[in-house]
């Protein structure tokens, strides 16, 4: 369904010739050097330096970390198009190892701006000077109390290449080897992963059924492996919270985020109030497809006559047109992903599976990863990672320590990316039918946003939870996960047996603690800045792309400020919840 003779896959030429090339090996070579310098120019002088020097090393610093960077991004890149390549499995372990050195030589930076006394830090702030890297100082020191010694910090670091490093690495290229073989339409044929998740969307509720429960199938036998891996990455992280004095696994997430707990757990907790939303809309989906109850292999079901498959230049010209209406700049922005080749778009074996956008500095243009198979989520998914592609391209205006977003704003331009291709797609359409099929995407999307990234946070802490307590069998998990699903079910839904291992391909468990919730963070804030522009039209595009563009250069409460957002008011969650209310009932009239 890719609409093409050729395969779209990324050129990634500009940044290096080959894996081979004589510039990417001198690439290391120089950071390396680089690294080497940096340290003995300024290692044990940090808290020496007045404003003036310590804007010249922040400002070199930088430079270091594009320089560091560029050849494991591209080692990334390769890896993640093809983990079964022999070269790219050796380039990536090469560049993992690289930058695991590269952060040890470097750490004394941060635990010397740690150092500097409350008194002189206040006062090299008090210097305009430093005014750009302010936010980049003060997040730094907030991990002071949970930080050890050099020494210490720097034998974390070198036992985590054996330790958890190796065990996502394990996960990765696990999942990407799994080949799946199922019959389908009377013969039997060979599957990736991503190809049987898109028969989710099958009209056929026998095929739904049987594409996840093989896929599922297929982790359970692998479940002492998937099991070792989460047990041990639980149990590491509370080894970490023990020596650096933390409360809670999701503690070091939050002041990473730069969010209070309380604000956290109030997007929790209201998130779990409006879960009869939820299953409102399972009944619905359910009398829409006659059936008496549905299962879980049937929420994104298409409903009518609507299974229509979409080629990817369809899909592209429906996305391009999308950004178009709301801002003609952002269209630009992202057509050059498609005539620059920096999508990737085919599903196949050794691939990453899902999708991603990297992005990489501010002076090196992002990258998408698409696992196309045609169906409308599939455009959704194009419209999203390309918000993530043009979030990273208006923030370059900032330098390489204000670069990437914030956690809970990382999110957002992608999320509203999926409103605006929603939105064209509702006002172009005159077919009611495919109208109420674009509203149940719709829906489906920000329940799987909001309510199941909830499941997938409270099933995640729960897990770190009991591990203090000791090993927990596979077994175990499936109940935790099983359990925190269920309270999203409720009554409304069946879940098939094999989902108990529905914990085991969630790669965000694996790779980033507690990363989840800023998807719920992103929706209900998208819904509140999409109803903001409904009400503002085109006076609301500023702001917004000042959000975009500010980068990670302020605290996510200022960064929203503009827009009139305050994150602790418990009406600010809700009103998310109350948009989704309103979809549900204009579907009920559209029916």
């Amino acid at each position: 369904m890719i609409g093409t003779e050729i395969p779209l896959t990324w050129n990634t030429t500009p940044l290096y010739p080959s894996p081979q090339s004589p510039e990417l090996e001198k690439a290391f070579a120089d950071a390396a050097a680089a690294a080497g310098a940096f340290r003995e120019k300024y290692a044990s002088r940090i808290t020496r330096l007045d404003a003036t020097g310590l804007l010249a090393a922040l400002q070199e610093y930088e430079r270091l970390q594009e320089t560091v960077a560029k050849p494991q991004l591209y080692a990334y890149l390769l890896f993640a198009a093809d983990s079964e390549d022999s070269f790219n499995k050796k380039l990536s372990q090469r560049a993992s190892e690289f930058g695991n050195l590269m952060t040890r030589e470097l750490l004394f930076f941060d635990l010397e701006i740690m150092e500097i006394s409350e008194t002189e830090f206040a006062a090299l702030l008090a210097d305009g000077c430093l005014e750009n890297y302010s936010y980049f100082l003060e997040s730094v020191r907030k991990f002071r109390p949970h930080t050890l010694s050099e020494r210490e910090e720097q034998l974390l670091k070198l036992k985590s290449m054996t330790g958890t490093e190796t065990l996502t690495r394990l996960f990765d290229e696990l999942s990407a080897s799994f080949r799946y073989r199922m019959e389908m339409e009377g013969e039997e044929r060979d599957f990736t992963g991503e190809e049987l998740l898109g028969l989710l969307h099958h009209q056929d509720p026998g095929v739904r059924e049987r594409s996840f429960s093989v896929f599922l199938r297929r982790h359970e036998e692998n479940g002492i492996t998937f099991g070792t891996i989460l047990n041990t990455i639980a149990l590491d992280h509370a080894n970490e919270l023990e020596l650096r004095n933390y409360r809670h696994p999701m503690e070091p997430t939050n002041i990473g985020n730069d969010l209070p707990e309380e604000i956290v757990n109030r997007l929790m907790s209201v998130s779990e109030d409006n879960y009869p939303l939820a299953r409102e809309y399972f009944l619905l989906k359910a009398d829409l497809l006659k059936l008496p109850r549905l299962k879980n292999t049937d929420i994104y079901a298409p409903v009518a006559q609507t299974d229509r498959r979409f080629t990817f230049d369809e899909s592209r010209k429906l996305v391009l047109a999308a950004y178009d209406l709301f801002n003609p700049e952002f269209r630009e922005i992202i057509e050059r992903f498609f005539t620059e080749g920096r999508i990737d778009a085919m599903p196949r074996t050794g691939k990453s599976g899902g999708a991603f956008c990297m992005g990489m500095t501010p002076s090196l243009s992002p990258y998408v990863l698409l696992n196309f198979t045609g169906n409308l989520r599939d455009v959704a998914t194009m419209a999203h990672e390309l918000g993530h592609g043009l979030h990273f391209v208006l923030a370059q205006e900032q330098t390489m320590l204000n670069y990437h977003a914030p956690l809970p704003l990382a999110e957002t331009a992608s999320v509203f990316g999926e409103m605006l291709l929603t939105r064209y797609l509702l006002e172009k359409e005159a077919d009611k039918s495919i109208k109420i099929a674009l509203l149940c995407a719709k829906i489906e999307d920000i329940i799987a946003t909001t309510f199941r990234q909830n499941v997938l946070t409270r099933f995640e802490e729960r897990v770190h939870l009991e591990r203090k307590e000791g090993l927990l069998t596979s077994e175990r998990i499936c109940e935790l996960w099983w359990e925190e699903n269920g309270k999203l079910y409720g009554n409304s839904v069946d879940m098939i047996e094999p989902y108990r291992w529905g914990w085991s391909y969630i790669s965000h468990f694996i790779h980033t603690r507690f990363y989840c919730y800023s998807y719920t963070f992103a929706e209900l804030l998208v819904l509140s800045l999409y109803r903001s522009y409904l009400e503002q039209g085109a006076a609301f595009i500023p702001t917004y792309q000042g959000i975009l563009r500010s980068g990670n250069s302020r605290s996510p409460a200022e960064t929203l400020q503009p827009a009139g957002i305050d994150l602790a008011d418990h009406a600010f969650w809700q009103k998310g919840y109350d948009f989704l209310k309103d979809l549900i009932s204009q579907l009920r009239q559209l029916l």
